[in-house]
């Protein structure tokens, strides 16, 4: 039996985030005297006593990658206990009885914040970058072993979404706008259209969305029919969502001799146009799904 001491226990408890883009997620880049060679971990760290762990997480990611981030309210608890030494550049190895706590939180980061880079000087982390989440899991990219279970774990925010979509059809033409880089199904045309507010009668809403993304004032027909579309992705705001749309598709008309001009700054809408119907079919023009729907459904 060992006469020597237990070595002096600590308890450290952190907030990290998964935050994906896409095929990708944040990585922070941990510094050489923590470990030796290199690894890489979820952006975060410890909570101060006293602070809410939503708020460590925020402050953290700052410091690590420089970017503004949200966080959800559900969070994955993972919990570890090693004897270790915790090098922290003060030259005292000595060895502990560490228990780590981590509550990892879904996190997003507006879809054009700049790149990330380390702001903090001499913290713990030394890089930051987005990396391919298949490197990550397959484990060509180091990092560390939480971190994986961390990913399998992370479950995209589910969205479901109730639009009103016109069709707007001149001679041979269609009325169609293009999503931004806000959207995502960025660079594509569609119909003009967008969300009903809750307890908006949906006729309404099209034609305030009409007039938001082509400057027309439209007059709302008959319902076309109801397509909808399951897709996982970034969406506008940069979160990382299962997604399902549900598109109530109207036949519209605006006066004949209109020319539709976006008035919505910043939006998922950068560019309004009548498009030749042709364009579409060949596939000249590239649309989303329900631009085909409508013009296969429509009488």
């Amino acid at each position: 039996m060992s006469d020597l001491p237990d070595p002096p226990r600590r308890q450290r408890v952190a907030a990290y985030a998964v935050i994906l883009r896409d095929d990708q997620i944040l990585l922070s880049r941990l510094a050489p005297y923590l470990v030796p060679g290199e690894q890489w971990t979820l952006p975060g760290g410890g909570i101060d006593f006293g602070e809410d762990p939503r708020d460590a997480v925020v402050r953290e990611v700052h410091e690590e990658t420089g970017l503004d981030v949200e966080v959800g309210d559900r969070a994955w608890i993972d919990s570890a206990r090693r004897y270790a030494s915790t090098p922290d550049g003060s030259g005292d190895d000595s060895p502990l009885d560490m228990h780590s706590v981590r509550m990892v939180f879904e996190g997003w980061a507006p879809v054009d914040a700049p790149e990330p880079r380390v702001i903090e000087e001499d913290g713990s982390t030394v890089d930051a970058r987005w990396v391919p989440v298949a490197a990550v899991l397959d484990g060509s990219w180091p990092v560390a072993a939480w971190v994986r279970a961390a990913i399998e774990e992370h479950e995209a925010t589910r969205v479901q979404r109730l639009a009103a979509k016109a069709l707007v059809r001149r001679g041979d033409e269609v009325l169609l706008t293009r999503l931004s880089r806000y959207a995502v199904e960025a660079g594509q045309w569609t119909l003009p259209g967008g969300g009903v507010d809750h307890g908006e009668r949906p006729a309404a809403a099209l034609a305030r969305e009409l007039l938001e993304e082509t400057g027309l004032v439209a007059e709302v027909g008959e319902l076309v029919g109801v397509h909808d579309l399951h897709l996982t992705g970034t969406a506008p705001n940069g979160r990382h969502e299962d997604f399902h749309a549900v598109n109530l598709v109207f036949l519209a008309e605006v006066p004949a001799d209109a020319e539709p001009a976006v008035l919505e700054i910043g939006g998922t809408t950068d560019d309004v146009q009548w498009i030749p119907l042709a364009d579409v079919s060949s596939g000249v023009v590239e649309v989303t799904e329900v631009v085909r729907f409508a013009l296969a459904s429509a009488p």
